[in-house]
């Protein structure tokens, strides 16, 4: 096992595109860490860096103590799993596993003992005689990480392992390679453009976009406290819901008025929003993710100065929940980064709008015993101890630091 370091590492291509720029990223032993963004964000380029299989173009990359810019993929003591499964079809699962050990001349003996302890951990025992034309797509999945296992290297490089697998075996596959990286302990480096899995399997992820880190966070942080737009609006399912607001005061309280709505925000998420203050009378995006909306009539006691009112427009019953799409009297933010937070991750629609819209349509996630239908006018309790802020000129998140923020990321 060994920690990986990346120093200011980047990567230009020939015509000047700048794939990965001065990307800083620690990544302790045996930490499983997860780099997340969409396509195009330079996550496998980084990983394919790390790998030996793209050179570095400027800093420094180390694995454990040695700097490998320059060392051949081979030498880098590290396994690769692919999206492709990258299996012999003419070699038996036993024969896969073992290939590698058998090229670097490994003892027979010693092969035999390390494929067997890997089928064991990955219950494919009862295969290791069979073709990988007989295996179903999660057992192939297994053999992948069978072969890589075996050969006990410094660190794991995933590559969306899962991404050729149905839905349902995904979620099985992921828990199995979450369980699996815990238990071998080895520092593991997984790519994914699916937040989900980034969300569940990370100790840490780190998002990125266009080459460029944007923020590196346990899971329930990067949601908490996302540093800017693009990580509000990227991590979280169904996306984070962005408005225009205009924050006031009044004998110590503050409230944001987004159209006709005022919504008060509680002591408590002043007091962790400490920057707000300097806001005051300023315009604000105000991010609420849709679990932060519930139908009102579930949630009587939200006072009036909490509440949204807003015309269902879409119901989607979920069985345990209830997806419900308002239109609401409020202008959606339009700010620069959020347009380009559309295109990089479709998450948020802005087709069609602009900036003299003066509805947007919303997403709650309301209770499975709401029974609200299209067409209904709904009032909508609004959770204020979970709202987020962001300074529309710079696109941070508003926290501690007063208005005076730079839009640098760490």
């Amino acid at each position: 096992m060994a920690a990986v370091g990346f120093e200011d590492v980047a990567k230009v291509y020939p015509d000047g595109t700048r794939a990965v720029n001065d990307l800083d990223l620690e990544i302790g032993d045996g930490e499983f860490m997860v780099l997340v963004g969409p396509s195009g964000c330079g996550k496998t380029t980084a990983l394919r860096m790390l790998a030996g299989l793209e050179e570095i173009s400027e800093g420094v990359l180390r694995i454990g103590d040695r700097v490998v810019n320059h060392v051949p993929a081979r030498d880098r003591d590290i396994a690769m799993v692919f999206q492709s499964y990258a299996l012999y079809p003419h070699l038996s699962v036993y024969e896969n596993i073992a290939f590698g050990l058998k090229v670097k001349k490994v003892p027979k003996d010693e092969i035999e003992r390390r494929v067997e302890e890997a089928a064991r951990v990955l219950d494919l025992t009862p295969f290791l005689k069979r073709k990988p034309r007989a295996l179903s797509g999660g057992q192939r999945q297994r053999v992948a990480m069978g072969r890589a296992i075996v050969r006990q290297p410094q660190a794991f490089l995933m590559d969306e392992p899962l991404s050729n697998l149905d839905a349902k075996l995904r979620v099985q596959m992921r828990a199995e390679i979450a369980r699996l990286q815990h238990d071998l302990g080895v520092t593991t480096v997984y790519v994914t453009h699916d937040q989900i899995e980034a969300m569940t399997m990370g100790d840490r992820v780190a998002v990125m976009r266009k080459g460029e880190l944007q923020q590196v966070a346990e899971p329930q942080e990067l949601y908490d406290r996302p540093l800017n737009l693009f990580v509000g609006g990227f991590i979280g399912s169904p996306a984070m819901n962005m408005i225009e607001a205009t924050l006031g005061g009044s004998d110590g309280s503050i409230f944001a008025k987004a159209g006709p709505h005022s919504i008060s925000l509680d002591d408590e998420t002043v007091a962790s929003h400490p920057a707000l203050r300097s806001f005051i009378g300023q315009t604000v995006i105000l991010g609420i993710r849709p679990e932060d909306l519930e139908d009102a009539t579930l949630a009587p006691d939200t006072p009036a100065d909490r509440r949204l009112k807003g015309t269902v427009r879409l119901r989607e019953s979920l069985g345990s929940e209830v997806m419900v799409h308002l239109q609401i009297d409020a202008k959606p933010a339009l700010t620069e980064d959020v347009k380009e937070l559309a295109q990089d991750t479709d998450a948020v629609a802005v087709q069609g709008l602009d900036e003299t819209a003066l509805h947007t349509t919303m997403v709650g996630r309301f209770g499975a015993r709401s029974r609200v239908r299209e067409g209904d006018e709904v009032e909508v309790a609004v959770d204020t101890r979970t709202l987020h802020f962001f300074d529309p000129e710079t696109g941070l998140g508003i926290y501690d630091q007063p208005r005076q923020q730079t839009k640098e990321v760490a």
